[in-house]
């Protein structure tokens, strides 16, 4: 399996996604506020193995096959617990995704995780530009990507859980996002 390391922020830890992380996902994830603006891949009702079978059949292969970087979020006051997860994608026009639990919303957690991941997109993986898709609905997720510096580039439909929206396609490249990191 690829070696994915942790990444740390100033009050998180992005540890690599292990089969032992499924329970307690299983718990945390299958909230509608959560899941409705995710890809139809996610199978709604959400199955009551739907976390080990996400995380066996698909994550960790995709790590292996060097294809993905998964990785969950725990705050370092309470590092047992999984609060989020945060992957990345070697797929065209779809490099980063993420869900945090309701109860750690509007705190700023996913933008740290967002900006560490990113990070380790352009300086570890020399990725020369990242694109993300997401609904246009899906306010909070476009805050995070606008304070990244990002930009819309496309506007297109695509399917979700909650069903087709328009959607928004967000770009930033390597040069654009170091400009940004230095401040400059």
């Amino acid at each position: 399996m690829s070696e994915i390391p942790t990444l740390t922020t100033e009050r998180l830890i992005l540890r690599p996604l292990e089969l032992a992380d499924a329970a307690q996902i299983q718990v945390v994830f299958p909230q509608w506020e959560i899941v409705k603006y995710l890809t139809t891949a996610v199978p709604w009702p959400y199955p009551s193995d739907g976390a080990r079978i996400f995380v066996r059949d698909m994550a960790l292969p995709a790590i292996k096959r060097g294809e993905a970087w998964h990785w969950t979020i725990r705050t370092k006051a309470v590092p047992e617990r999984i609060i989020g997860q945060i992957n990345l994608m070697d797929k065209p026009r779809d490099n980063r995704g993420f869900w945090l639990d309701l109860k750690f919303q509007k705190q700023g957690f996913m933008t740290e995780a967002s900006t560490a991941v990113t990070d380790y997109w352009f300086d570890v993986l020399g990725k020369t530009v990242m694109h993300i898709p997401k609904a246009a609905a899906n306010i909070a997720s476009r805050r995070i990507s606008e304070r990244a510096g990002m930009r819309v580039i496309e506007t297109i439909e695509r399917d979700y859980v909650c069903g087709r929206l328009p959607a928004e396609m967000w770009e930033i490249t390597r040069e654009e996002w170091h400009k940004r990191r230095r401040g400059t």
